[in-house]
């Protein structure tokens, strides 16, 4: 006998599309304090060998992050990031095909307030990742203290998150069977700064260590920006110069990460809040930029290829704005 479920009434999957959402932006803000906290109350309890037994695996697979992580399928395909990618929604959009015989480069822009562009296309197949590209896997990059947190590290490797530094970046671009993707934020924490609604304003204009290891491994740059990545949340004037700027720059400095001051709807109500607001994110992937290999190159040949990706980016921003609704007048703006 085949039994069938009643489909969803749509005010549960919106429930449920806002409950994602929430788990997410309070996984990164809350879930790595938990996750120190529950390791060192585990050493007072009669528990004490799981944080012991942890504490050793630790030491053993501290390198993971740096050699490609350890993905878990079934966490990347959980029906939860589907219902996340419903709520904005995102949506990947493909304009070339990847060769899975070669590694790629993805410099991924902007950054918004919490990337969650990012995250749903390149850590979770709920936007289809591996359909669109056959035979690709992505790894994105994240800031290396977060791997120092005890089980939360196991947690950002099972979606295909892998530490920035040049070493873990060099592991997966030089994989000689192929069929990698390793994408960077490259504007960082610092670029979330200056993300509000209507900015196109990326942190880019000096940023070349991405280049300069394109070069040295041979791989392909390929651009992608994430049009609405920038419209979920509205955030606190913080123009260069104010305190609050000064502030921001000097906690970021001293902790690794950015504190942008950011609101936008409620759980229950679409007045204040955390929740990001429903907009409509489009992560368009350009063609891939061919890079010749040199081990060692001058300043002026990154300088080279740093600006034929500028121009490349400028490119695919002008040619999908109009699509996604961006006013004709607007503008990619390097700093």
């Amino acid at each position: 006998m085949k039994v069938e479920f009643a489909p969803l009434s749509v005010p549960m999957q919106r429930r449920l599309q806002t409950a994602s959402v929430v788990q997410w932006v309070f996984s990164f803000l809350g879930l790595a304090q938990c996750c120190i906290a529950a390791f060192i109350a585990l050493f007072f309890t009669r528990f004490w060998l799981v944080s012991a037994l942890y504490a050793a695996w630790w030491f053993i697979d501290r390198e993971k992050p740096s050699k490609g992580g350890r993905r878990i399928h079934c966490l990347r395909n959980s029906i939860v990031w589907q219902y996340m990618r419903d709520y904005f929604p995102i949506t990947l959009v493909k304009t070339a095909e990847l060769d899975p015989r070669q590694n790629y480069l993805m410099g991924f822009h902007p950054h918004g307030v919490l990337a969650a562009g990012a995250f749903v296309n390149f850590c979770t197949e709920a936007s289809g990742f591996s359909t669109l590209f056959p035979g690709i896997t992505p790894h994105l990059m994240m800031l290396s203290l977060w791997f120092r947190i005890p089980f939360f590290r196991d947690y950002l490797m099972s979606g295909g998150l892998v530490s920035s530094d040049k070493e873990s970046a060099s592991y997966v671009l030089q994989r000689p069977e192929g069929g990698n993707v390793l994408a960077i934020i490259v504007g960082g924490a610092q670029e979330a700064l200056d993300a509000r609604p209507g900015s196109y304003t990326l942190l880019l204009k000096n940023r070349k260590g991405f280049v300069r290891v394109a070069i040295e491994h041979g791989t392909p740059l390929v651009p992608v920006f994430s049009f609405g990545e920038n419209d979920l949340f509205e955030q606190v004037r913080n123009p260069k110069g104010s305190w609050l700027r000064q502030l921001q720059h000097r906690l970021q400095q001293i902790m690794g990460v950015s504190l942008p001051l950011f609101h936008a709807r409620g759980i229950f109500q679409y007045s204040f809040g955390l929740v990001p607001y429903r907009r409509p994110i489009y992560t368009v992937v350009g063609k891939p930029i061919p890079v010749q290999r040199k081990h060692r190159p001058s300043q002026e040949e990154v300088d080279q290829v740093h600006q034929k990706y500028l121009n490349e980016l400028c490119n695919l921003f002008e040619e999908h704005k109009a699509k996604y609704n961006i006013p004709e007048d607007k503008h990619l703006e390097f700093i």
